[in-house]
């Protein structure tokens, strides 16, 4: 008996421990930084791409998938109403789906569908749809739980291209960059009740999301309004400080989320806004270095490793195309830019950028200052994505404007 007993603990040592599960349960995942915490990356990808776990087709929407405790959530438009899916992240296999009546008209009939990505905390699935309604579901069984309608209640408008704000949990607030009047550009909602726990100043609401984070001894609620950065105390939504910012012409576009660093915060958009390092103090910030050459990113959120940004400069719609390049945080040092990767979403992960590009590939992009690296490219899907992508337990789940793939990274039994 007591041999059986050291075979079993002797193979219980052999086992090889199980790697880290990794949700990513809201836009830009865990700490909104683009970041991938797991370490069950493969290094190299076969030589026709890594494998596609699992497809499904999707209606219209620009918003990202999120996952979490093996289940991922999606958001999208089909006919007249906005849904919410919830899949077996391993298999694709429907769980449970809840649709909500949208009236949202793109002006300018470009897309009718959701921009803002889900979130999922405490049991819930928090989403905002293009015409400002706000959800809250039950994540187990999809249930409705409570449901707000930010034009009716606060005033607020959809701007050119409906709301877009993806919902921050912050401990038991969901906090939204509404845009609405009378004090209520920012609101801070109950996530069990829907219940309005405080509101800020009256700040248009651009297209970008909320981070927070912890800065100098202190918890901050970004936000990149239309106008400017604002820092909010999340507990009761007084302004900690705010630093005028933003495009130059009306019609345009603010969707990166502010970058943190230690005691700086780096913003960026394009419309002639540029780019700029902020540096927090006591009462307020002082501005490290800005200008318009740096990297002005219009939809897409850099990322930062060790001291340096990767993000694309340049707008989608207009002029050149848009490049992908390296800039020193610190000084606005431009390292290296690109034109050999098109435009699309950024995740960091095992020390490499993954782009899924506009052009529907996605690729492997060594994080490295010195030099573009690329390590490899496959065809994932069709053109014209724009949605920011999730990695989740090492399955990457992107979307384009018809379909959803889960793109197996993981590495391969031996």
């Amino acid at each position: 008996m007591h041999l059986l007993v050291r075979i079993a603990a002797l193979n219980l040592l052999l086992v090889p421990p199980a790697l880290p599960a990794a949700d990513w349960p809201q836009y830009l995942g865990p700490t909104r930084n683009a970041a991938y915490a797991g370490n069950d990356l493969a290094d190299t990808w076969p030589k026709e791409g890594p494998p596609v776990a699992w497809q499904k087709k999707l209606g219209t929407g620009w918003a990202g998938p999120v996952a979490a405790s093996g289940k991922a959530i999606l958001f999208h438009r089909v006919a007249n109403e906005e849904v919410v899916e919830c899949l077996d992240a391993k298999t694709g296999k429907e769980l449970w789906k809840q649709p909500f009546p949208t009236r949202y008209t793109d002006n300018f009939g470009f897309d009718n569908g959701p921009r803002a990505t889900p979130c999922i905390a405490d049991g819930r699935v928090f989403v905002f749809g293009a015409n400002g309604n706000l959800h809250a579901l039950d994540f187990a069984t999809g249930k409705p739980l409570w449901s707000v309608d930010t034009q009716k209640d606060f005033g607020a408008d959809k701007g050119f291209f409906g709301f877009a704000c993806s919902p921050l949990v912050e401990g038991k607030m969901l906090l939204v960059n509404v845009g609405g009047k009378s004090g209520a550009g920012i609101v801070a909602f109950d996530t069990g009740t829907g219940k309005v726990l405080w509101q800020a100043p009256d700040d248009e609401a651009s297209y970008s999301s909320p981070i927070a984070a912890n800065i100098s001894g202190q918890r901050h609620a970004l936000f990149f309004a239309r106008h400017k950065l604002v820092s909010l105390d999340p507990v009761n939504g007084k302004v900690r400080f705010t630093f005028p910012w933003g495009p130059k012409m009306q019609a345009s576009v603010s969707a990166a989320v502010p970058v943190v660093s230690g005691d700086t915060v780096f913003i960026s958009a394009g419309y002639g806004a540029g780019a700029a390092l902020l540096r927090v103090k006591a009462g307020g910030v002082e501005k490290v270095w800005s200008g318009e050459e740096q990297l002005t990113a219009q939809y897409v959120t850099p990322v930062l490793r060790d001291g340096f940004l990767y993000g694309f400069e340049g707008r989608v719609d207009t002029g050149p195309r848009p490049e992908l390049r390296c800039v020193e945080l610190a000084t606005g040092q431009v390292r290296w830019s690109t034109d050999k990767v098109a435009h699309g979403g950024i995740v960091l992960a095992a020390g490499d950028l993954l782009i899924t590009a506009d052009s529907g590939e996605l690729l492997r992009v060594a994080a490295d200052p010195k030099a573009f690296v690329e390590k490899a490219r496959a065809q994932i899907l069709g053109r014209e994505g724009r949605a920011q992508p999730a990695l989740a337990d090492g399955l990457l789940l992107a979307r384009d404007k018809t379909k959803l793939v889960a793109v197996d990274l993981r590495k391969r039994p031996e």
